[in-house]
C-alpha cells in the first residue's frame, strides 16, 4: 500500500479508535525488514502525540500461514500478563473496512533490534552488558515456552516432529547451488530416523534470533518481535535456532567469517536451562534441525536472488555456509 493511501485510510481509522474526529495522522513511514507491509505512524489528539506500528499482510497473497497477521495477535494476547517483554496489541481485526485486509496495531518502541556488527550500536555494549542481555533473552524464551498453549487456540494443532523435517523438501528441490547441499538427503534421513519422543511441546516463536530482539540502547530487552512464524510445536526448535546463529562451527570461516555472533551456544543453553527449570531432551537434534533448515532456506533464497524474484546479494555470501551448516547438523546428530 502506498504511504499516501495508508495515511488516507488511517485518518478515519484513528478517529474511530480515539473516539473523536480531532485527530491528526502524520509521520507515516515504511518500517524496515518486511517488504513494505509494516508501517509506523503517529497520531496527535488533544495535544498529545502517540506513535504506533501497524502490521498488514503482504499484498496479493492468501491470508494464511505467515501472512495471517491474526496469528501474531493470538500469541501476543496470550503473552499479556506474563513476564515476557512484548508489544501488547492495541487494536486488531479482520474487518476489511479500514485497510481491505486484517491488521493489528501495537505501540512503537524506542530502540532497535540487537545489532552486533563492528559499526553497529551493539558493538558499544560491554561484555557484561551482552552477557546480561543474553540472560534476558533466554529467560524470555523460557517464559514464552511456559505459556499455556490453550490460551492461543487460534494457532491450531501442534506441528508433528516429522513434518518439521519434511516441510523443507519443496524448498530443497528449488534451491540454487544444489552441489552445496549434497549431504542434505543424508541429514534428512538421519533426522527422521532419530525423531525425539519426549521433547516439550508448546507455543514457539519460530525465528528466535538477535534480529527479533528489540532492545534499548542500554542493552535492555524491550520486546520479542516478529511472530509471523509462531505456532504450537516443539519449543526446543527456538533454542536450536538461536544456538545455530551463534555457532562458529556452523558457518564458513567460523568466528573469522565477519558474521557477528551473539553469545556461544553453551552459554545460551545454560541461561535457558536456568530459567526453564527442567530437562532439555534431544537438544542436539533440534540444533541439527535448525542448521539443516537454514542451509535449505539459504539455497532457496539464493535461487530467488539469482532469478531476480527477490534480489539480495547477501545470499551469495551466506551461501558459502550451506555445506558447513549441513556438516554441522550431521556432526550434532552424531
Amino acid at each position: 500500500m502506498e504511504l499516501a493511501e495508508l495515511e488516507r485510510r488511517l485518518t478515519p481509522f484513528c478517529a474511530a479508535k480515539y473516539g473523536t474526529d480531532a485527530v491528526r495522522v502524520f509521520n507515516v513511514v515504511k518500517m524496515p525488514g518486511h517488504a513494505g507491509f509494516s508501517y509506523g505512524f503517529s497520531v496527535e489528539c488533544r495535544g498529545v502525540a502517540e506513535s504506533w506500528f501497524i502490521r498488514l499482510p503482504p499484498p496479493n497473497v492468501n491470508w494464511r500461514g505467515t501472512a495471517d497477521v491474526l496469528r501474531q495477535v493470538a500469541v501476543l494476547n496470550a503473552l499479556d500478563g506474563t513476564d515476557v517483554p512484548h508489544c501488547s496489541v492495541q487494536w486488531s481485526g479482520d474487518d476489511l473496512e479500514w485497510f481491505g485486509c486484517p491488521y493489528f496495531v501495537v505501540p512503537q518502541l524506542e530502540g532497535d533490534v540487537l545489532r552486533l556488527g563492528e559499526q553497529e550500536w551493539g558493538s558499544g555494549l560491554s561484555e557484561a552488558n551482552v552477557l546480561d542481555l543474553g540472560r534476558q533473552a533466554m529467560t524470555a524464551l523460557a517464559n514464552i515456552h511456559k505459556v499455556d498453549a490453550a490460551k492461543a487456540p487460534y494457532l491450531g494443532e501442534p506441528v508433528p516432529f516429522a513434518e518439521d523435517v519434511e516441510r523443507w523438501d519443496r524448498f530443497y528441490e528449488r534451491a540454487a547451488s544444489p552441489e552445496h547441499l549434497s549431504s542434505a538427503p543424508d541429514c534428512r534421513k538421519r533426522l527422521l530416523d532419530t525423531l525425539p519422543e519426549d521433547a516439550p511441546v508448546g507455543i514457539f516463536h519460530g525465528d528466535f534470533q538477535t534480529a527479533n530482539l528489540f532492545c534499548s540502547f542500554e542493552g535492555n530487552l524491550l520486546a520479542v518481535i516478529d511472530w509471523e512464524l509462531t505456532g504450537i510445536g516443539a519449543t526446543l526448535n527456538d533454542v536450536g535456532w538461536i544456538c545455530t546463529f551463534s555457532d562458529p562451527q556452523a558457518w564458513h570461516g567460523g568466528a573469522a567469517l565477519g558474521r557477528p555472533m551473539f553469545l556461544d551456544p553453551d552459554t545460551l543453553v545454560q541461561f535457558y536451562a536456568d530459567a526453564h527449570g527442567g530437562q532439555l531432551p534431544s537438544l542436539n537434534w533440534f540444533r541439527a534441525l535448525a542448521a539443516y533448515k537454514f542451509a535449505i532456506i539459504t539455497g532457496f533464497n539464493l535461487g530467488l536472488h539469482r532469478r531476480g524474484k527477490r534480489p539480495d546479494p547477501s545470499w551469495e555470501h551466506t551461501a558459502l555456509s550451506m555445506t558447513p551448516l549441513i556438516d554441522r547438523a550431521l556432526d550434532l546428530l552424531g
